[in-house]
Order: C-alpha cells, then structure tokens, then sequence
C-alpha cells in the first residue's frame, strides 16, 4: 500500500473492518435503474419478477408494460425529460410500472403516500408541477386524485383497476365482494385507464438521460416536521445507492433469493431495498400492500422468502406475537432493520423467534436513502447501525462549535458520497442549512469507534436540554424497553418550569401486562441519573406512528401541550 493511500485509509477505520471481499473503493456502477431492470427482463423474461398475494408477473411481461407505458406517456402526454409524474400508488405491480416506465419516457417521478390528506398531497403536486398523478381505483385512494383534479393540482389521472393486480379467482371475489369500495372515474380526455394505456403497445423514443444531473426521483421529506421539501435525486444517485448496497450484500441480493416489500415503495427505502435492487438483480419481489401479521406469515409460507426489509415496529410485533414461531420464519436468513433507530430489546426478541441473521442500517431521504449497515452475511456489532457503504465518507461535527470531533466523541454525523443528492427543488434557503462545507447534515447526533463502527444517540431536534445538562430521548427509550411489562415507549421533551425542559415518556404495555408509573420510576433508578429520570410517565394503549410504521413524537407533543392547557 503507498502512503497516499495509507494515509486515506487511516482517516476511514472503517475500511479495515469491512467483511471479506468487499472494497470501499470499489468502481460505483451509476447505470440508471431503469436500464439495469429492462436488462434484467430481457435477460431472464420467463423468471418470476413480481408476486402480489399470488398474483404473478414475469420479467418478459414486466419488461413489456414498462416500455407500453413509457410509449404512451411520452405520445399520448408528451412526457419529455423533466416532466413530473406524481405516482399514488400503495405496493402493487402497477407501482414498478409506471416507476420505470416514468424513467424511461425520460420523466422524473415524485412519489406520493396516499394516505397523505389531500392539503398534504395538494403541497407536493403544486409544489413539483406534477401534471400527471398515477392512481388507483380503490375509492379511499382515487377520491383523493379526483379532488386534486378538481382543485387544478394535477391536470390528468391514470387509474389502475385494482382487481388486476390479483390472481384470477381472487380477482372474481374481490370484484364481487368488495365491489362498492372500487370507484367509478369518468374516463375520458382527462382521466385515463392504465391497462388502456398499456394495451395501445406504443414504443417508446430513446431519451437521453444525463445520470449525474437528470433528476429521476424528487422525493419530499419533512412532512412531519414542517413543510415537505422535494430532494432531488439524480439518475447517478439512485443508481450509485443500488450498487453500494448490492456490493455491501456480498451476493445476498441475487438468486435464489427473494425479498419481501411490506414496506411502500413510496418510501425512499422500500423504493431502493425492496424494488430497485432486487428487480436490478433479476429476483422475485413479493410485495403487500400493507403490514398485516397473518399476511406476512402466509407469504413466508407459500413463497419461502429469505430476505425482509422492516422497521423496528414490524420485527417487534413479529418477536411479541405469542402465536408466531420459529417455523413461521424458518425461511427467513436476514432481516434489515431500517427507518427508525432499533431498540436493543427488540433485537433480544427477535432473536428468540428466529436464527435470522439481524442487520440495522441507517439512511436518510437526501442520500437515496442508505448511508451505513451492518454486515449482511455476519452479525454486527450490538447497537451500531454498522459501517458506512463503499464510496460514502462520514465525519461527526460538534453541534455547538461546528468542529470535528474525534474517535468516541459524540457530534452531528455528515455525509459525502455519490449517492447524496444535489440539494431540494427550488429552495436555495433548505440547501444552505442541509449541508456544511459540503457535506450533509443529517441531524443525527453519534459517534464512531475506534474500528469505524457508527453509533447513534438522537436527533438534534429530539435533544433535551435540561438545567443546562443533554438528555438523549433514546437512553430513556432503551431503558425502559428493558421492563418485561413495556412494549413500545416515545420519550418527547416537554417544557419545564424548574429545568427548563424535561423528558416525558409515553408508554404502551404489553397485552396482559400491568405496571404503574411508580413501578417504572423505581425500575429505572439504577439505570438513569436523575436529570433523565422522566417527569411523567404516561400509558396509552396505542402509540402515534408515521405512515411507514416508525414511532412519531410530532403527535405526542402536541398531545401533552392540550394537556398541559386543560390543567391550566
């Protein structure tokens, strides 16, 4: 090794923990996605692409309609380089579809969660310019595109019939059954039907994609915070997070594995780790449209499955079911925990149901999203979110001084990498605060050991100033977790009269179980200082959660301060 290259590697210690046979600095393939999925369906058109509680797609067919549909946009709407296409759509195979034949046509795709309230919906439409939205025909979901039509947010509807997605038996039941929760759009010049568009079989132009500065996704972030802001994702950057994340799986994510998408595809994650890298890769997709127990255990059954990306929600009430066992995840060889910091209790828990092998990762929308993971073919190190993925640099900032900190010291984790996006649509004030000399800041306050491992503490806005003193919400979360009656806790900070501010926690008990605040208290003694004891404890039996499953705060807050305003 040269000195040059010595000195390098002694400003990453990660690299020397790196698993066997993976490079740090190994070429990042920046192919857009779409290219490297119609390369894999013309490569293997009879393999098994798509599975959709038993309805299946095969590459050959996937391949076909990604093209059909980017024909039709690109004739029939005039969709050119940088056109917006806004897709509301829950995980469906219409989802990868209209994903890649967006990208394809040469648009760029701005995801939508159609569980979002139409105010919600009507910021990110207006705000992108997305004339064009994909939905379906499900009523909950089209009502919600026919009033953003209606209000001139987006100018024309695509609808999928959702019966369509299903195999043919459960297609003729749902169509009977459930017949009054389908909608009835009025088609004609401005809303059309996605299978109509398909079947007009038009090829599509070449569109010539510049990767690293054609943007292909522009994903909003913040909605729980503040205003959504649209991080702007270039071809390069989704691509270069597939190639790190497929280079760091070290052969996992290739046949004949199987990934499981209970998680939305509009979701950043779900959108890289359980649709573009394995679709990338010529594997099965066996997608849900949302997380429902039994569901999960029927897919593991019937479709053998190795590989679940989750949030630590999921696992939890996977590893709390009493019903599930062992047998049920037998299949199971890794399990991703991603979205939300992982409890170590959780970790425990899961450990007790299955041998899987357990790996948290950590990422963030405006990094497409994947920053750092566990290893995937070894167990990691307890409570690190594991080391940062080839080609990403990390340093840690102190929060007040804005400096450097050293090995084990505790400071705002930032990133540089190919896979980090060039900054938000149309917001030059959010780009001066996302990044610091050029690196982004991610809000998250951590450390790294001696041996490149990352650890995390909190989110800077989570942080707790109390008489002066930091009060990290998660060292609370992780002790309570540790209570045999406790089965999730959302620790917020409240204003404090005495301290300034002071930590509440909010707590949900396991089914059956009892405890009072009193008992906590005293159960926490010997496991906090007094500064994080909390100021109350208070029990609920359902916790706030954001829409992907990840325990939210926002609600709670907002909860304790009416509280706060009725006693007064």
């Amino acid at each position: 090794m040269d000195a040059t290259k010595a000195g390098q590697d002694s400003l990453r210690p990660w690299i020397a923990s790196y698993p066997e046979g993976i490079v740090w600095d190994s070429p990042i393939d920046d192919t857009p996605v779409h290219e490297q999925v119609l390369a894999a369906c013309a490569k293997n058109p009879g393999a098994l692409a798509l599975d959709f509680l038993g309805g299946k797609t095969t590459f050959g067919e996937l391949g076909e309609k990604i093209l059909a549909f980017a024909g039709a946009l690109q004739s029939q709407y005039g969709v050119t380089k940088g056109t917006r296409v806004a897709l509301m759509l829950p995980n469906t195979p219409f989802y990868p579809i209209a994903y890649y034949g967006v990208l394809r046509a040469g648009g760029t795709v701005v995801n939508c969660n159609p569980l979002y309230t139409v105010p919600e919906l009507s910021h990110i439409t207006a705000n992108a310019g997305a004339d064009i939205m994909v939905t379906l025909d499900l009523q909950q979901i089209y009502e919600k595109g026919e009033a953003l039509q209606k209000a001139g947010h987006v100018k024309k509807l695509i609808v999928a019939h959702f019966p369509n997605a299903l195999p043919l038996v459960k297609k003729l039941l749902f169509s009977i059954a459930k017949r009054k929760d389908l909608a009835r759009p009025a088609y004609g010049a401005t809303i059309a039907a996605f299978e109509k568009l398909i079947e007009r079989g038009d090829k599509p132009a070449a569109a010539t994609i510049d990767p690293h500065k054609d943007i292909a996704v522009q994903q909003y972030t913040g909605g729980t915070t503040g205003i959504p802001k649209g991080a702007l994702l270039s071809h390069a950057n989704i691509a270069a997070n597939v190639s790190q994340i497929d280079k760091w799986g070290d052969g996992l994510f290739y046949a004949p594995s199987k990934v499981i998408a209970v998680l939305p595809f509009f979701h950043i994650f779900a959108m890289t780790v359980c649709m573009n890298v394995p679709l990338g890769n010529g594997i099965p997709v066996i997608m849900l449209p949302r997380f429902e127990l039994k569901a999960l255990l029927d897919v593991f059954a019937r479709t053998r499955a190795n590989v679940l990306p989750a949030v630590p929600t999921l696992l939890n009430a996977l590893a709390r079911a009493d019903h599930v066992t062992a047998r049920h995840l037998e299949s199971l060889q890794v399990a991703i925990s991603g979205g939300a910091a992982l409890p170590d209790e959780v970790r425990h828990a899961f450990a007790k149901k299955s041998g899987a092998l357990l790996a948290e990762g950590y990422g963030l929308t405006e990094a497409s999203p994947v920053v750092c993971c566990a290893a995937l073919r070894k167990p990691g190190r307890p409570m690190s979110i594991g080391l940062p993925l080839p080609g990403t640099d990390l340093r840690f900032v102190d929060v007040d001084s804005g400096n450097v900190v050293g090995i084990g010291e505790n400071g705002e984790l930032q990133v540089k990498g190919p896979q980090v996006m060039s900054g938000y649509y149309q917001n030059p004030e959010a780009d001066k605060e996302a990044f610091m000399q050029g690196w982004l800041r991610t809000g998250d306050v951590g450390h790294m050991d001696a041996d490149g491992y990352v650890f995390l503490v909190d989110r800077i806005k989570d942080l707790i100033i109390c008489s002066g003193f930091n009060v990290y919400p998660r060292t609370i979360e992780e002790a309570l977790m540790t209570h045999d009656a406790v089965e999730e806790v959302n620790v917020i900070g409240v204003p404090d009269e005495y301290r300034g501010e002071a930590p509440v926690a909010y707590v949900k008990l396991k089914p059956g179980q009892s405890a009072s605040e009193s008992d906590l208290k005293t159960f926490l003694k010997d496991k906090l200082n007094k500064i994080e004891m909390p100021k109350d404890i208070i029990f609920k039996d359902a916790l706030p959660k954001t829409l992907i499953g990840k325990l939210s705060k926002k609600e709670l807050r907002e909860e304790y301060a009416q509280r706060r305003s009725a006693e007064k």
